[in-house]
């Protein structure tokens, strides 16, 4: 029986937590505004962190999307040794930021699905084929 929260995915949930403190509270660039850290993924042998993050901004383009992704990746040798102080593992794993694209993802979908529905519902409707109450053809 496989154990229910495995040890990765404890640290994964604490490396998370740290770190969306200390980028709030201990980044001082300007160049990153708000940013939540949507998920963790730790190797099996800590070694790594992937982190995901996206960014509450009016610009979301490219250009600033890759900024962020940079100034996070520079800031990551000084994030590691401040997780390194609350971590209570014999190794930090490395951080590598990447952006997370699965909320733009989701809107994306979200409007063509808005889109399909309002085109559906200016069509005209069909009703001549089959009989809703007994399921026979009117034909």
């Amino acid at each position: 029986m496989p154990k229910e929260f495995s040890r990765g995915r404890r640290v994964a949930d604490h490396i998370q937590r740290e770190l969306a403190t200390l980028i709030q509270q201990e980044v001082k660039d300007p160049r990153i505004g708000m940013v939540t850290i949507s998920e963790v993924k730790v190797s099996r042998d800590l070694a790594y962190a992937d982190v995901y993050f996206t960014l509450i901004s009016h610009d979301l383009s490219a250009a600033n999307i890759t900024e962020s992704e940079l100034v996070l990746n520079n800031a990551a040798g000084f994030l590691r040794s401040q997780l390194a102080k609350s971590l209570a593992t014999r190794i930090t794993p490395r951080l590598r930021f990447h952006f997370d694209i699965t909320i733009e993802n989701g809107a994306k979908m979200d409007r063509a699905i808005q889109a399909a529905r309002a085109r559906d519902a200016s069509l005209p409707q069909d009703r001549g084929d089959v009989d809703r109450d007994t399921g026979s053809n009117n034909a």
